[in-house]
């Protein structure tokens, strides 16, 4: 009987080894299923754009089958991959490669929060997360296995997908865009970035930048900060231009097409790539200026007469061809402005920014603004580079932005500016601090010290310098810590008198407790000693206290 319910109990190999890899690798199946169901999602909606714009069209190039090809190609292209037109009219493919950058947020965001959402594992605030490189991984191979079908599905359709900035760019998005959800549930460390900068700043640099007060932290927000004052700068001289030739504008809808199914495309179309007419405007405003074509510069010094361009909104903005007047010099404002912003954040972080560590030195705090004009100057070649492409073969073979020369005149632009404005704000932060601390030398305040409350347990996060590691395996919270003024509960007790069998509320009465967990509080007098009265002539028995 025993060998019967042996045999019967005993479980498969293939079995064994399923539950064997599962238990070593919780988070693989999860960043498998997360990143699969972030690229389908992201094909969904850019199918069901594509889908709406083709029923509400009065004139159908194709069916069905065209459009979903063309979302995939648009699906594609929102990753930065290039397009390339094989029906055009000379019969020589075109490339397309003017990704609209508000496309590219919809992947970007998606594969953000699967992998955040994978690392974290639905866990509570007292479980481990996930391992880090398990569920990035997880999260990146279930991308590339739904973008490489619908890859080749597009490649079926009248925009197909350029095969080497297909292999470069998905899988490039993937890594980056899942890093940073890893690296948001983790609590963002400053160890991997320290590490990053560590072994590409030369070594005579590296004390400048890097240090315990919090340098990289403050020239990363300074740099961001910069960049979101180009951009928004630039969207505010887009808007200025616009209105501005508001009659070109208006008029070019009428040029493309009509009815209102056809103006709500062309809509569309120019609010996808507002974002992209935004960082145009930028490098323009920093002395670069954009390509309308081979040769063909735009900058505040001049324009030069474009090719024939199709009608377009957007393209109305354009200065008209000439030379450049005062008007248009007024646009380096917007780096000097970005330059101050830079500047504050940085020179506001060396005398606050360092917290326990001290003020920075001038020669620190100078660093510190180089190096976040250098990381601006990174961001805005970054988007540049994303922002234009070709439009076509010859003439339009060059459309956009020149990445690297923004990217240049942002970090020379900048990093004067800021350097000057960060030893202004840290003088003059500095100059008042001490202006405070001798009006108020006689007077000494207690520092202020707020009460212990009990806090919940914090997930376990990694420690500082480390890149991402497996975690050990679940285990019981530890018990927050109660504070020395926290009130004793007789829920908590565990005490013996339980087991005796007396109700609480007499266990509690007899024990002089408040029966609702509140400790008692002292009479006025019971501390105090209390005289005896005098003992009477004669008396020899003490009396009791009166």
């Amino acid at each position: 009987m025993a060998g019967v319910i042996q045999t019967t109990v005993r479980r498969s190999m293939p079995a064994s080894l399923l539950l064997r890899v599962r238990h070593r690798s919780p988070g693989l199946a999860n960043g498998l299923v997360g990143g699969a169901l972030a690229a389908g999602l992201g094909l969904a909606a850019f199918t069901v754009l594509v889908m709406l714009l083709w029923v509400s069209s009065p004139y159908p190039d194709s069916g069905p089958g065209g459009a979903l090809h063309v979302a995939a190609a648009l699906w594609l292209l929102a990753h930065g991959a290039e397009l390339v037109r094989v029906d055009t009219l000379s019969g020589a493919p075109a490339p397309m490669g003017v990704p609209p950058l508000l496309l590219a947020v919809v992947p970007v965001w998606l594969l953000h929060r699967a992998a955040r959402d994978t690392a974290e594992g639905g866990a509570r605030d007292n479980a481990p997360l996930m391992p880090g490189r398990t569920a990035w991984a997880g999260v990146v191979l279930g991308y590339l296995a739904v973008a490489a079908p619908a890859a080749l599905y597009a490649a079926g359709g009248a925009l197909r997908p350029s095969w080497a900035w297909t292999a470069l760019c998905v899988p490039l998005v993937a890594l980056v865009a899942a890093g940073t959800g890893v690296w948001t549930a983790y609590g963002r460390p400053s160890g991997p970035l320290e590490q990053v900068l560590g072994a590409v700043l030369p070594r005579g640099a590296r004390h400048l930048v890097l240090g315990p007060d919090g340098r990289p932290g403050v020239a990363a927000r300074a740099a961001a900060a910069g960049a979101t004052v180009l951009v928004a700068g630039g969207a505010v001289l887009l808007t200025v231009s616009l209105g501005w030739h508001f009659g070109e504008t208006r008029r070019t809808f009428g040029r493309l097409t009509e009815g209102w199914s056809g103006w709500l495309a062309v809509l569309l179309l120019c609010v996808t790539l507002l974002p992209n007419a935004a960082v145009w405007a930028a490098a323009y405003a920093l002395g670069p200026g954009f390509l309308l074509g081979t040769g063909v510069a735009v900058t505040p010094l001049g324009a030069r007469a474009a090719p024939l361009l199709p009608p377009f909104p957007l393209l109305a903005a354009v200065p008209d061809p000439g030379a450049g007047t005062a008007l248009h010099g007024t646009v380096v404002a917007l780096p000097l402005t970005a330059g101050v912003v830079v500047g504050w954040f940085v020179g506001r972080g060396s005398v606050t920014g360092g917290g326990r560590f001290g003020v920075w030195t001038t020669g620190r705090t100078a660093g510190a603004a180089a190096f976040a004009a250098g990381l601006c100057g990174v961001l805005m070649a970054l988007l540049t580079g994303l922002a234009g492409g070709p439009l076509g073969t010859a003439a339009l073979a060059r459309f956009g932005p020149v990445w690297w020369q923004v990217g240049l005149a942002a970090a020379v632009w900048l990093g004067l500016t800021a350097a000057a404005t960060a030893l202004t704000v840290r003088a003059w932060r500095l100059r008042r601090s001490h202006r405070r601390g001798e009006r108020r030398a006689d007077r000494v305040v207690a520092p202020r010290r707020r009460p212990a409350l009990p806090r919940p347990p914090q997930r376990e996060r990694l420690p500082r310098g480390t890149w991402f590691k497996r975690k050990p395996g679940r285990s019981a919270p530890a018990p927050a810590p109660v504070a020395a003024d926290e009130p004793y509960l007789l829920l908590d007790d565990d005490g013996d008198d339980r087991a005796h069998g007396a109700p609480d509320d007499l266990r509690d009465l007899r024990d002089g407790t408040d029966p609702f967990g509140l400790r008692p509080r002292p009479e006025p007098l019971d501390d105090l000693p209390t005289a005896s009265p005098p003992a009477a002539p004669g008396d020899t028995e003490p009396r009791p206290p009166g």
